[in-house]
């Protein structure tokens, strides 16, 4: 009986050492798949673009590998500060003005009926469905000098004169307010929609009017949401250079123009990739700032 018990007591263990086997293995096939995607795409990029930074522009824009700081000093350069500075002014506007946009858009869909909300939401993605290029040639039509705008109001009799409303930073954010209204939108909208509705009720019921319900209550509660548009629009706005090239007519720089122009134009890869660097550091920058104010990363895929 007691050589019995010992012998079940081995097999418990050994299938419980079996079962554990099992569990990694299966752990290790469900995430390899992803392990060795992102080891290829993602951090191999980014260490070669790293390595790159510091080597030297040979003749012709062949690569030479002779370490040097000299791309990170040119960055400093007042034409390239500048550009900088230019593309943390944009999408700084940007980011503020699709908040202010999408925050009120987010709250009228998190409070309307399901079936309703999910139209809205559909209505919401559609511009995604459709070409970056169609959607910014459309814009051309709209905004130029004889473009929809300028025609109605002329006729109308408030313009004499048509308004250079295309080929400036005007353009150029409006064109990315539309481009990103939609990732602004959905993680406010998830964050508003778990927003507990008796709170609201609690703070009317002690007499704080709207305003002071909205302020107190409802913007910290929903604040991730908040936290989680600002990163997916500011952050994709540094870089999108498409917009910039299209509506702004050349006249506007930012850091994703001069990246693409260093790597096609210019033939400058070292420099370009040092570009890079600055850009990924601004992301790491906004993403630590992000998590230190409250915000969950899981937010950022809502």
């Amino acid at each position: 009986m007691k050589k019995s018990s010992e012998e079940l007591k081995a097999l418990k263990k050994k299938g419980r050492i079996m079962k554990s086997k099992r569990e990694r293995l299966t752990t290790f096939v469900m995430q390899a798949p992803l392990t060795i995607w992102t080891v290829l795409f993602v951090l191999a990029p980014f260490c070669l673009l790293a390595f790159m930074s510091f080597m030297t522009k040979g003749p012709l824009g062949i690569i030479q590998y002779t370490p040097t700081l000299a791309n990170y000093k040119e960055i400093f350069n007042p034409v390239y500060a500048d550009v900088i500075e230019q593309s943390l002014v944009i999408a700084g506007w940007t980011t503020a003005l699709t908040i202010l946009l999408g925050y009120p858009l987010a709250n009228f869909i998190a409070k309307v009926k399901s079936k309703t909300a999910s139209l809205l939401t559909i209505l919401l993605m559609l511009p995604l469905w459709v070409s970056g290029l169609v959607v910014l040639y459309s814009f051309v039509i709209i905004l130029n000098n004889s473009g929809l705008i300028n025609t109605f109001l002329q006729n109308i009799g408030v313009l004499s004169e048509p308004l250079q409303l295309l080929y400036n930073n005007f353009a150029i954010i409006v064109g990315m307010i539309y481009m990103f209204l939609p990732f602004a939108v959905l993680p406010m909208y998830s964050s508003i929609e778990k927003l507990d509705r008796g709170l609201i009720e609690a703070s009317k019921d002690l007499g704080a009017g709207p305003i002071k319900t909205f302020f107190n209550v409802t913007l910290p509660l929903t604040s991730p949401g908040i936290f989680a548009a600002i990163i997916l629009t500011f952050i994709p706005c540094i870089g999108y250079y498409m917009v910039t090239d299209m509506l702004g007519g050349g006249t506007s720089l930012m850091i994703g123009n001069l990246i693409y122009r260093q790597f096609t134009i210019s033939r400058d890869w070292p420099f370009g990739a040092a570009l890079s660097m600055v850009l990924a550091l601004i992301i790491f920058l906004m993403v630590v700032i992000y998590t230190k104010l409250g915000g969950d990363l899981d937010d950022l895929g809502a």
